[in-house]
């Protein structure tokens, strides 16, 4: 199995991990977003940090990878933060279309910072992926012009961070590593922030919020994989699958039924992925 593979294989986990954890952060029902971000960090970081410990691993890290994981980590508590503040002050179609902006920021920076230029039929696929995207979260339009504008950093933050991320794979740094560190940074932010909203949560909301927390830390560690295997041009429409994936739990937790534009976007979205696949193979 060659990397290009083993990176779609891994983005298509994530996505599918998000998605989960989506339905849980919303099966947890009204709890202050920073409370809900604080957890989403805390079980991750305690998974990574028991992988580590119980499978012996040596961090390889130079000196000079310091200042970018410090702004991976960065990146994606912005990021984080600025999803959630877009969840709980925009409809949620809009606040998860310009979350779906971070495919396009990876791919620009990606060509910017490290060099990764993208074919016309890559830019192609990402553009088709994000236009099946809308056809299924129907944006309302009516933006909140305050709220939209942080969403937006929020998926210029995401893509920074896995911009980032692609760095240090390329730097073969230790990928348990890089998630440890952001999961610690963002906990020691929200924190402070939790303790000032801080509202009381039944056991159930606990539960949501706990299996929430071990969705994400699967999320990242397949999606920190991806980025190392293989560079944003081949694999980042592949993140789109997690509208797909979103779509078949909230019908199977929520009783959610698509309409025919949504069927139209997922569709789409399937066309554009199977496009890239075939794309990429004729490039080999």
């Amino acid at each position: 199995m060659n990397n290009r593979l083993k990176g779609i294989i891994c983005i298509v986990i994530s996505a599918f991990c998000f998605a989960l954890m989506s339905a849980f952060v919303r099966l947890s029902g009204d709890l202050p977003s920073v409370e809900k971000a604080f957890f989403r960090n805390l079980i991750a970081l305690i998974i990574v940090v028991v992988t580590i410990i119980v499978k012996k691993e040596k961090l390889h890290m130079k000196k000079s990878d310091g200042f970018v994981l410090f702004l991976r980590s960065l990146f994606g508590t912005i990021g984080l933060l600025c999803n959630f503040y877009a969840v709980d002050h925009l409809a949620l179609a809009d606040a998860s279309m310009m979350q779906k902006l971070s495919p396009f920021f990876v791919i620009v920076l990606s060509a910017i910072i490290l060099k990764e230029k993208c074919s016309p039929v890559q830019w192609m696929a990402v553009i088709g992926a994000f236009i099946g995207a809308l056809f299924i979260i129907k944006p309302s339009g009516n933006f909140n012009n305050f709220p939209a504008v942080i969403a937006a950093i929020g998926g210029l933050g995401a893509g920074s961070a896995y911009t980032m991320v692609r760095i240090l794979g390329k730097r073969k740094v230790t990928p348990d590593l890089i998630i440890m560190a952001f999961s610690g940074f963002s906990c020691l932010v929200c924190l402070p922030l939790m303790i000032i909203s801080w509202k009381t949560m039944t056991l159930v909301q606990l539960l949501m919020l706990l299996l929430a927390g071990a969705a994400a830390a699967g999320g990242q560690f397949a999606i920190t994989r991806a980025y190392i295997y293989a560079p944003a041009k081949q694999i980042s429409v592949y993140d789109y699958s997690q509208i797909v994936f979103s779509a078949i739990l909230g019908f199977i937790i929520f009783g959610q039924i698509p309409d025919g534009f949504s069927f139209l976007g997922y569709f789409i979205i399937i066309a554009m992925a199977v496009w890239m696949f075939i794309y990429n193979k004729r490039e080999d």
